[in-house]
């Protein structure tokens, strides 16, 4: 993606609370049938805003705050030395 972020448009909620995503955006972020999103709400002071990951790149995210957080630790244990 070269312009982030970008508009994809809008969609409506059907009945059964269910969106579908344009394929524009399935096609950008390779979404394929089966796939599955994590969708996360937030942040706090935006309480009606959610965010949808790929489940693979969500996985990616939680491995890389995985590392931050050792990383922390790590610095912490050296400066109470």
């Amino acid at each position: 993606m070269n312009d982030f972020p970008k508009f994809f448009g809008k969609v409506p909620v059907g009945a059964k609370g269910q969106i579908v995503i344009p394929a524009e955006v399935r096609k950008e972020m390779g979404i394929k049938p089966g796939d599955k999103v994590i969708i996360i709400s937030g942040p706090p002071h935006h309480k009606r805003t959610f965010s949808i990951f790929p489940e693979d790149e969500f996985n990616k995210f939680l491995k890389f705050f995985d590392h931050m957080s050792t990383l922390k630790d790590e610095f912490i244990k050296q400066n109470k030395k």
